[in-house]
């Protein structure tokens, strides 16, 4: 049996929206990416969504807006020491200098209790990742951002679905990025979005997506039908705003067909997420038989887990490593992935910050004994079982 990772579906409203626009030739960023961003932020709850290029782009972007605020080259984001490198280069992308924390190795989120001890003048935001779905503690982050005067800005990739204490994790930050990657609950092949309730900020992501162009605007008529708009020549004579970049900016808009891709995926989330979320529950209960050796994160009681994939770490002391457990899944048909790495610490490119091996100890041990496989909707319950078999498999054949 095979238990593939990812999946994609695009309905056939999608293919037949898609062969539409490839018709009409316009399949730059338009209608439909409107139409999209309106019924992503209906999802979330918030005002304002903005979509991009990809889930790195909106992290990027989402810390860019700060310089509209005062900040300044080289001033400090802190983000968790444990996440996809995406993370940190999107710190690095925007100019900023990313300052890492320890994680809960319980949780693998960031470690609140270690944030206040690398807050600086120079630091301008938290960055928590919600990883594998799980929320960060949003309460106690945003404690620390209120008493520091800091921003909040989410990186939301792998949280579609998931809830803290009631409310849609994408609510709790000034901005929750999203990635739309294959891989999530919500795709749109590549892309990602961000969220927000601040007019002002979506305003700026808009501009820093198209260059930091002048246009701005919550719909473009220039982008979707040509006609004639009025603000085109309000900077003077000859003037066109279009050419006019009030801002240090990207290339990071999202087409039309990856936003159609991603309008099918809305449609039928609720069906996606169900799902999805039975897939993870059942494996949660079947997990617990191997607790002696391995575990998995745990739902808190005041938080509803986003079911975007399946983690399991390899417990301390136990006669295997992670390398010898996902071989031979990967060997008897199961896709895993690894559950990230520190990225001070155990990815080369971050080498030049000047970290040492051992400053993130719980992170640094999750970046060795986690790994993580597909729940997604079309996999079924002999998919599930056939995981568990084989890791009873491996555990009969290791420990005897």
């Amino acid at each position: 049996m095979k238990v593939p990772f990812g999946t994609i579906l695009i309905t056939q409203k999608s293919k037949d929206l898609i062969n539409e626009v490839l018709n009409s030739t316009r399949v730059s960023s338009g209608k439909y990416v409107r139409e999209f961003e309106k019924a992503f932020a209906e999802i979330v709850g918030t005002k304002e969504a903005v979509a991009v290029s990809s889930g790195t782009d909106a992290d990027a972007l989402a810390l860019a807006v700060l310089y509209d605020f005062g900040a300044q080259r080289n001033d400090e984001v802190i983000i968790p020491a444990l996440s996809f490198v995406s993370t940190g280069n999107a710190v690095l992308q925007a100019g900023f200098k990313p300052v890492f924390v320890d994680i809960e190795e319980k949780t693998l989120n960031i470690n609140p209790q270690e944030i206040e001890k690398v807050i600086t003048e120079k630091t301008k935001a938290i960055m928590p990742v919600h990883l594998m779905g799980h929320s960060a503690d949003m309460d106690s982050i945003k404690d620390i951002a209120q008493k520091y005067g800091l921003y909040v800005i989410a990186d939301a990739a792998e949280a579609h679905g998931a809830f803290y204490k009631g409310k849609d994790v994408g609510v709790l930050a000034d901005m929750s990025a999203y990635s739309l990657y294959i891989a999530h609950i919500i795709t749109t092949i590549e892309g990602g979005i961000v969220v927000t309730d601040r007019e002002d900020f979506a305003e700026i992501l808009r501009s820093l997506r198209t260059h930091g162009r002048a246009c701005k605007c919550e719909k473009c008529v220039l982008n979707i039908s040509s006609t004639y708009c009025a603000k085109r020549f309000q900077y003077g004579e000859g003037v066109d705003i279009r050419f006019i970049f009030e801002r240090i900016g990207y290339s990071a808009k999202m087409n039309e067909i990856e936003a159609i891709v991603g309008l099918g995926c809305l449609e039928i989330y609720n069906e996606i997420l169900e799902k999805r979320r039975e897939n993870l529950d059942y494996l949660m209960n079947k997990f617990k038989k191997f607790n002696q050796y391995l575990v998995t994160i745990e739902e808190a009681p005041y938080e509803k887990m986003a079911p975007y994939a399946f983690p399991v770490i390899i417990k301390r002391g136990v006669p295997f490593d992670r390398n010898q457990l996902m071989e031979f899944l990967e060997k008897n048909g199961v896709e895993t992935r690894v559950l990230f790495s520190s990225m001070p610490t155990q990815c080369p490119g971050f080498s030049f910050l000047g970290h040492k091996l051992g400053e993130f100890p719980d992170a640094e041990y999750i970046g060795l004994s986690g790994f993580h496989i597909g729940i997604h909707q079309d996999l079924n319950k002999e998919h599930l079982d056939y995981f568990i078999a084989t890791i009873e498999k491996f555990l009969t054949n290791t420990l005897i």
